[in-house]
């Protein structure tokens, strides 16, 4: 089924995606039709209006901080490290606002745009997938190994970008096991995984609570629990050149399948009478949104509430429609993470784990949405 046929479904449809009633016949007439909120943006302006949001928020991030680094000095900066705009002669910046910057604002500012985008871009492809506006991106336990790979190496003392790869590694083995397991699981594939997800989880964040019963309290263990919590702090060039292949490898995949990602969410026989192989679809948006999560998680420590908050928000402004509900997550996902991450840091002095932050935008979201109106996704 080509691009073309299924933008035709979408500008018939106009309803939110996952009702079962839609067939392949289905034109501007049927009862599902649904006009448009008012209050929603169109797709093209709703991605103009937060790129350049975007542009803004990452512009004020470098000037905040406890060594003020002013804007003029920080594009001169920049165009100096990425152009070589200024001689050594003309320089009219300090030594240390160069090194406040490029060694340490600037990793930290597009590691907070890149977790950002991965987990809220694998929180709407899993709500997505399986028709669930609960599901987020730990769903399959891919948080829950890479804290235990995490604690595993802090516990073994192994360096910062041992630490990393234990935890990348170890959230791609535990959603492989996830599989592995909800392919012995009687009843549907999605329920087998959902179930086989929970019970993964639950081991290894037994596991977890294992080396943090054992580690040193002295040092160790203060370690383990804070990566758990999630924060940038330590973020460095080696990270984002470790994850960025990752991330892209996820991210693109899923940005060409949003297209059939909305055939998809309609149940599989919709889907195959329109030519769709939902099942291949199905499995393919999972590995790239896993391989996502890994990635972000592998580098930020344990970020509840992105991949769940976010989604939901941009569908409020967008519409159910992943042609434009991609994009629009990954980029409201990044400006989120990248004002908290500012907030984190601004604070206190020592700094505040961004998952504490995220718990208190994301725990009064999620009472809204169990007692506001059902929604099906």
């Amino acid at each position: 089924m080509d691009r073309k046929n299924i933008k035709k479904i979408e500008t018939e449809d106009k309803c939110e995606i996952g009702q079962k009633e839609q067939a392949a016949t289905n034109g501007p007439g049927d009862k599902i039709k649904k006009k448009p909120s008012h209050r929603q943006l169109a797709g093209p302006s709703a991605i103009i209006i937060f790129v350049v949001v975007l542009i803004i928020c990452t512009l004020l991030s470098f000037t905040l901080g406890r060594y003020p680094v002013p804007l003029k000095e920080l594009l001169a900066i920049l165009g100096n490290k990425i152009f070589g705009l200024f001689e050594d002669a003309g320089k009219f910046w300090t030594d240390q606002m160069e090194a406040a910057v490029w060694n340490v604002r600037l990793p930290r500012v597009i590691l907070s745009v890149l977790v950002g985008a991965c987990l809220s871009a694998a929180g709407a492809s899993y709500q997505g997938v399986f028709q669930n506006p609960m599901a987020s991106p730990d769903i399959l336990g891919a948080s829950a190994g890479a804290g235990f790979g995490a604690a595993l190496a802090i516990f073994l003392d192994f360096k910062h970008v041992n630490i990393t790869l234990s935890a990348f590694a170890m959230s791609l083995i535990t959603v492989a096991l996830v599989f592995r397991i909800s392919s012995y699981v009687k009843g549907g594939r999605v329920l087998g995984l959902v179930l086989a997800g929970i019970m993964v989880s639950s081991l290894f964040n037994a596991g977890t609570s294992f080396l943090k019963l054992i580690a040193d309290p002295n040092n160790k263990l203060p370690q383990i629990t804070y990566w758990l919590m999630g924060s940038l702090s330590g973020a460095k060039w080696s990270d984002i050149r470790f994850v960025i292949f990752p991330m892209l490898a996820g991210l693109i995949p899923l940005l060409l399948l949003r297209w059939r990602l909305n055939v998809v969410t309609m149940g599989d026989e919709e889907a195959k009478a329109m030519g769709v192989d939902a099942g291949r679809i199905r499995l393919a948006i999972i590995i790239s949104a896993t391989l996502v999560t890994a990635s972000a998680v592998s580098v930020s420590g344990v970020i509840g509430w992105v991949g769940l908050v976010i989604p939901h928000m941009m569908r409020r402004i967008v519409g159910s429609s992943y042609r434009w509900l991609m994009p629009v997550s990954m980029l409201g996902g990044g400006i989120f993470l990248l004002m908290v991450d500012n907030i984190s840091r601004n604070v206190t002095t020592a700094g505040i784990p961004i998952g504490i932050l995220t718990a208190f935008v994301g725990a009064p979201f999620f009472l809204l949405l169990i007692t506001g109106r059902s929604e099906r996704y």
